[in-house]
């Protein structure tokens, strides 16, 4: 049997492994807003063009929804993390989606 320390070591090394599958540790982060509301307000359409990116090998980057940003005035909202700052957008439609991919994945080397 281990100890307890072991046994955490062993979470924090299986959970650091599970990060890495899904790509968390990527230099660029997009987290797009999923909440009801700003599914009503159109993030399924932003959150398809950054998938499509995926997709395609466009570019390499990690991916994921986030839950409500409680503005729905705001909507559909876009979170962009990287190693020097973070930035979100509000009011992201195709035309500040291919905005942030300018910005984010083909200027700052993040494209293959």
């Amino acid at each position: 049997m281990s100890s307890p320390k072991e046994a955490l070591q062993s979470i924090k090394e299986k959970s650091k492994q599970e990060l890495e599958k899904s790509g968390f540790f990527k230099p660029v982060k997009i987290y797009v807003g999923s909440a009801t509301c700003e599914n009503a307000a159109g993030a399924h359409k932003v959150m398809e063009i950054f998938e499509k990116l995926l997709k395609d090998g466009t570019a390499d980057f990690y991916l994921s929804k986030k839950g409500c940003a409680g503005r729905c005035n705001l909507e559909p909202t876009v979170e962009v993390v990287t190693e020097k700052e973070t930035e979100k957008y509000i009011q992201v439609d195709e035309a500040k989606a291919s905005q942030i991919i300018e910005k984010y994945l083909k200027n700052a080397g993040a494209s293959k």
